[in-house]
This record gives structure tokens, C-alpha cells and sequence, in this order.
């Protein structure tokens, strides 16, 4: 017999043991108390560097979104407030950009730190409900959540809510458990935090209360000093900023009202079942890819067992804490019911993006199932898995940004070149007045991208916007001079746009600037500018 025969399977044979050597050692790694955090937070800084190249790669046709440029022309200067939001948000982005450049790259950078951060923390919260195993394998889904990747794109107040609103939960079930003091100052804290980044944290913040109260150890936990120390500490905490917010009128809340209340149930019920189906088709990415890795490894030991019993079998189950697992599951089931409820019942615009920091706990609420049984070999599978997506996405993701500028030649809101204009507009003032440009005025999504793009870095006012970010006024735009910027192409903003240009830059230079993006020898779409120059004081 030939050695050719054999060669084939003495080489499949290698490569089974080869892959059962690399799964042996990833388990073991993830298993040991000592090399576990280590071997999280490489997972988390290796998933925020490679999909920070993707959206890199991905976005290189786009200007940053508006609502990340808006954090960075938060983080200029440190308020108690910001006019729409309470201040974290816009903290974070300030010391960022007084570490890294004022780039598109640091923005997505700035991004995936936050989401890779909230996959360490997840993970120690992971840690009081399952063992190593199944913490480490709710990671890696997590990281294959669209929100922890491609969707988790734009820095802002929402996905900034994935660090705090894990550290709240992490927070409540140390004090569940402890019942101290010293973790009921934990707990205040943390939901201090999470309430400074966006009020719509308490729809978490209200779901740990109600898990509190409806938990089979309720009494144990309300009779002990942590959740009255915790609720104490929580408004101490937070009075520097109910300071600011009657000094600005509760300006935050008139924002709310003014652009989320619904005046049709139609439209509200709309809005509705398409906040739902939205994510739910999100979390159905980790969910179904977690189920096809415990399939392929309940498949392979189909020879020896039953597949089903790998990964599914009745009976006690010690790598599941069920209190705690109950706490996770009842926050879990409020935030995800809650918010719909309420968008119905007081007829609101519920957004879609509200979800993104919602549902970081589903995952972990699967895998603390005691009846799902977790193979060591699922761990390997899992993580595979997030490597070939992640790989693919990074060799397509060039490909995928100029197909997109193929299709969307007319898609202004996306391609339209605001950097460019930035750019011009900053060469135009400094030409002219011989001075920094100081103040932009005009509508958010064009005004935010001149603060960032703009080497000047101006504050913005917007026009008929009563929640002003408190970074400039109308006084210090006349005293400083400032350019207004009006779209002809959007017909609901350029009459309104017209009117306070009307009456507040009389006698301004007018100017049209037309700019347009090329990219990859596709042209993106074309803009023509109403510019409106006015001069500093005299």
C-alpha cells in the first residue's frame, strides 16, 4: 500500500488534534481564575482594534455622524449639562480629544474602547451568575451583537450607556448578595453615573428596583442598610446637576417634549412594532450564531451521545447561580417590555437606537438557562465563529463602502462632503477677518460637522432651537462675528433657516459654496450651500 493513501488522513487527523489542542488550551485559559480577566480583556482590546480598521475601511466615503461631532463639541468645554442631555457623554469625548486627534478614525477608535469596555464589564457581572465557561462564551456573543460592532459606530449619549448601565447591574447584584454599606455606596454611585450620561437610564435603573421588589429574597435584601444607602448616595450625588437643571429651566425635558411627543397613535403605534422588530432582529445575530457553535459541537459527539443531551439535559446544574440568574432574567424581561409600554401608553416617539443599551444582558440571560449545557468545545466553535465574521467583514468592508457610494449618489444626508466645506468655509473667515472662525449657525446635522471638520473648531447655535447647548449665544455670535449655513435642498428647513438669517445677519456677505465627495471613481452627491458671512463687531 502506498504512503499516498493514508497521507490524507494522517493530515485530517492533525488537524482534528490541532484544533482539540487549540479549544483545550482557549478552555483552559478561560476556566482558570488566573489567566481569565486576562484572557477577557485581550479578547475585548483585539475586537475593539480590528473593528475599529473596519469602520475605518467601512465609513472611509462618510463624514462622522452628527451626533458624535456633537460630543466632541460637548467636550470642549465641561458643564454640568448640554441642553438636550445631562454632561457624561460629552466628558468623555473632551479628555478623549485632549488625548487623540480630532480624526474620523479616533471617533470609531472612541467607540469600539466604550463597547470593548462594556465586554469586560459584562463578563464580571457574567461571573456572580455562571462559571468561567459560560461567562467567557457570553462575551464572545456579545461581540457579535451588531451593537458591540458595525452598528456601534456612533460615539453618543446612547452607546456611551453600555459602560455605566453594566456597572449599575454589576452594583446591584454585589449589593443583592453582600447587603453592605459599603456596596450600597456602590450601587448610589453607579446609578449617579448612569443618570448623568441620559435620563432614559432609569427605565434600567426602575427594572432593578422592580426585580428587587419582586424577588423571592426581597426582604432579606430591602431589610438590610444597601438599597436606602444606595438611594441616599444616588441623590446626593447627583445635586450639582438638579442644580444646573432648575437653573436651565429643566431645558433637557423640554427637548423631550418638544421632539418625541406623537400626535397620531397610528404613527405612535408604528414606531412602535418598528422599535421592536428592530431589535429583535439584532439580538437574533448572536442568538443564532451561539446556537449554530452548540450545534456543531453537540453534532460532532453525535457518534458517542445523543446531541440533544450535550447541550440540553434536565437536572441540577452548579455552574448557575439561580438567585442571581432570577435577578438577571427580571431586569432583563422589565427593560424589554417596559419601554414599549410606556412609548404606547404616552403616545411617544420611541427610536430605535433607544434599544442599543438595553439588551446587553440577553445573552447572559440564555446562558444561565441551567438546563442548556455548555461543552468545552462550544467555546472554541463560538470564537471561531466571531473570528471568520470578523475577518470576512474586514476583507469586504472596502469593497461594501464603495458599492455604497455607487447606490447612493443622491444620498446627501450621508455622503454630503461637510468636511470639504468645513475646510472653506474656515480658509474663507481667516482670508477675510483675519481671525479664528468662532460661531456656526445652522441646522444640527450641518453645524456639528463644522465644529469638528473646522480647524477653528466653532461653537454651534441652531436655529429656533430652544435647548441650546450652552457653548455659545447669540450675544457672542454678533460680538464674534459667525457664518450661517443654509441646505436649499431640504424645503422644511430653508425657510425657517431664511427667516433667522433674515433677521439676525442683516447686511451679511451671502456666498454659495458647492462641494462634492469622489471616492473609490464613484461621485458622491452634490451640494450647493447658501453661506451667510457676517463680521465680527466693530
Amino acid at each position: 500500500m502506498s504512503t499516498a493513501s493514508y497521507l490524507p488522513a494522517a493530515r485530517r487527523a492533525k488537524r482534528k488534534l490541532s484544533v482539540r489542542r487549540t479549544a483545550a488550551w482557549l478552555a483552559a485559559r478561560a476556566t482558570d481564575p488566573n489567566t481569565a480577566v486576562w484572557l477577557v480583556v485581550g479578547f475585548a482590546l483585539l475586537h475593539a482594534l480590528l473593528w475599529t480598521l473596519i469602520l475605518i475601511k467601512l465609513k472611509a466615503a462618510q463624514d462622522v455622524h452628527m451626533d458624535v461631532a456633537e460630543a466632541y463639541a460637548w467636550g470642549q468645554r465641561f458643564l454640568l449639562g448640554y441642553g438636550k442631555h445631562p454632561p457624561l457623554s460629552g466628558w468623555i469625548a473632551g479628555v478623549w480629544f485632549r488625548i487623540f486627534p480630532v480624526t474620523n478614525w479616533s471617533t470609531y477608535l472612541l467607540a469600539m474602547t466604550t463597547v470593548s469596555s462594556a465586554l469586560v464589564v459584562c463578563w464580571l457581572i457574567a461571573r456572580r451568575v455562571v462559571d468561567h465557561r459560560r461567562a467567557f462564551f457570553m462575551v464572545v456573543m456579545l461581540a457579535l451583537y451588531p451593537i458591540f460592532n458595525f452598528k456601534g459606530f456612533k460615539y453618543n449619549a446612547d452607546l456611551a450607556q453600555l459602560v455605566p448601565l453594566p456597572l449599575v447591574v454589576l452594583a446591584y447584584l454585589n449589593a443583592f448578595e453582600k447587603r453592605t454599606v459599603k456596596s450600597g455606596l456602590w450601587l448610589g454611585f453607579a446609578g449617579a453615573l448612569a443618570l448623568m450620561t441620559k435620563y432614559w437610564v432609569v427605565t434600567v435603573i426602575g427594572a432593578i428596583g422592580l426585580a428587587a421588589l419582586i424577588h423571592p429574597q426581597r426582604l432579606a435584601f430591602l431589610r438590610s442598610p444597601a438599597p436606602w444607602v444606595a438611594l441616599g448616595t444616588m441623590a446626593v450625588a447627583m445635586i450639582p446637576h438638579l442644580v444646573w437643571l432648575e437653573e436651565v429651566n429643566f431645558l433637557p425635558f423640554t427637548y423631550a417634549g418638544d421632539v418625541y411627543a406623537l400626535p397620531s397613535r397610528a404613527l405612535n403605534l408604528q414606531h412602535v412594532t418598528g422599535y421592536i422588530g428592530h431589535n429583535l432582529a439584532l439580538l437574533a445575530a448572536p442568538a443564532v450564531l451561539a446556537l449554530i457553535a452548540l450545534l456543531a459541537v453537540a453534532l460532532a459527539r453525535w457518534p458517542r451521545a445523543g446531541a440533544p443531551a450535550w447541550i440540553w439535559s434536565r437536572g441540577p446544574n452548579p455552574a448557575v447561580n439561580l438567585p442571581q440568574a432570577l435577578n438577571i432574567w427580571l431586569i432583563q424581561l422589565i427593560v424589554a417590555i417596559g419601554p414599549p409600554l410606556g412609548a404606547l401608553a404616552f403616545s411617544v416617539y420611541i427610536k430605535t437606537d433607544w434599544g442599543i443599551p438595553l439588551f446587553f444582558l440577553v445573552p447572559l440571560a440564555l446562558i444561565a438557562i441551567p438546563t442548556l449545557r455548555m461543552p468545552r468545545m462550544a467555546l472554541f466553535a463560538i470564537t471561531a465563529i466571531w473570528f471568520v465574521v470578523t475577518i470576512v467583514t474586514l476583507i469586504a468592508a472596502p469593497s461594501i463602502a464603495s458599492q455604497e457610494v455607487a447606490s447612493n449618489r443622491t444620498g446627501a444626508s450621508t455622503y454630503a462632503a461637510r468636511s470639504e466645506l468645513a475646510r472653506e468655509l474656515t480658509e474663507t473667515w481667516q482670508r477675510k477677518f483675519h481671525s479664528r472662525w468662532a460661531v456656526v449657525v445652522a441646522r444640527s446635522d450641518i453645524a456639528e460637522p463644522m465644529t469638528f471638520y473646522s480647524p477653528d473648531h466653532p461653537a454651534a447655535i441652531m436655529p429656533g432651537e430652544a435647548w441650546s447647548s450652552g457653548l455659545t449665544s447669540l450675544d457672542e455670535a454678533k460680538r464674534l462675528g459667525f457664518i450661517g449655513i443654509c441646505d436649499p435642498k431640504e424645503p422644511e428647513y430653508i425657510t425657517p433657516c431664511e427667516t433667522w438669517m433674515a433677521e439676525h445677519a442683516k447686511g451679511a456677505e451671502q456666498l454659495v459654496m458647492t462641494t462634492q465627495r469622489f471616492f473609490g471613481g464613484h461621485p458622491g452627491p452634490s451640494t450647493a450651500w447658501k453661506i451667510y458671512l457676517v463680521p465680527p463687531a466693530k
